[in-house]
């Protein structure tokens, strides 16, 4: 069976190296938004299982991402990946809904152990 996730950043480079960063043996049918309107139109539309979002972008940013899917109870698991690391900033997300909060650079074991932490994937 194949997940459908949508990557959500501005920078084209980042979304694909998110891309890179995913599983080897995980079926995915990956969506790229380079803003959180596009993010949210792929989840209303069934694309995104799975949401991997940046907080800082134009038109809507994460953090406004995150607020509509909990004020609109859309069925989509968050995982933020930002370089705003501040506590202050993974305390809200997490306040938000997100089930976690990966740093960039990303780390490609690191994903697998949070996919693998929530089920997505096996192990």
């Amino acid at each position: 069976m194949t997940t459908p996730i949508v990557i959500c950043d501005d920078s084209s480079f980042a979304r694909k190296q998110m891309a890179r960063s995913l599983p080897d043996n995980w079926a995915v049918d990956i969506t790229f938004a380079a803003n959180g309107e596009e993010a949210l139109a792929a989840i209303k539309e069934g694309q995104a299982d799975v949401l991997f979002l940046d907080l800082t972008m134009p038109v809507l940013d994460g953090y406004g991402v995150l607020e509509q899917i909990k004020s609109q109870d859309l069925p989509c698991m968050v995982i933020v990946v930002s370089g705003d690391i501040q506590p202050d900033a993974v305390t809200r997300v997490k306040r938000l809904g997100a089930m976690e909060f990966l740093k960039k650079p990303i780390d490609k074991e690191r994903v697998k152990e949070v996919l693998t932490s929530f089920g997505v994937i096996g192990e």
